[in-house]
């Protein structure tokens, strides 16, 4: 059996880099993952990729339009709509 030997990347924080979310300096660490360099910040927990020329590529948050696994409930047919009409004898006196 052979054993795979998993090597985490070496994560570095960068002297003098500002978090673009919380503005914070030196709480941003960047690696590289299969050649794309990624970056995270320490204090508020953002984290996006940089594409080629450097510029940033966010990461897209879960939202109700962009999430397909959040499917609505279909509904249960033991329930019914139920109508209520005035009691005429509840008038307010005027």
């Amino acid at each position: 059996m052979s054993e795979e030997i998993f090597n985490p990347p070496v994560k570095r924080f960068i002297a003098g880099a500002v978090c673009p979310a919380c503005e914070a300096m030196d709480t941003i660490q960047m690696w590289d993952e299969d050649g794309t360099p990624n970056r995270h910040c320490v204090t508020c927990g953002y984290a996006d990729t940089l594409d080629v020329n450097g510029n940033s590529v966010p990461k897209e948050l879960p939202t109700r339009v962009n999430v397909s696994a959040l499917k609505p409930k279909a509904a249960d047919p033991k329930v019914q709509t139920v109508q209520f009409f005035p009691n005429p004898k509840l008038k307010k006196p005027e």
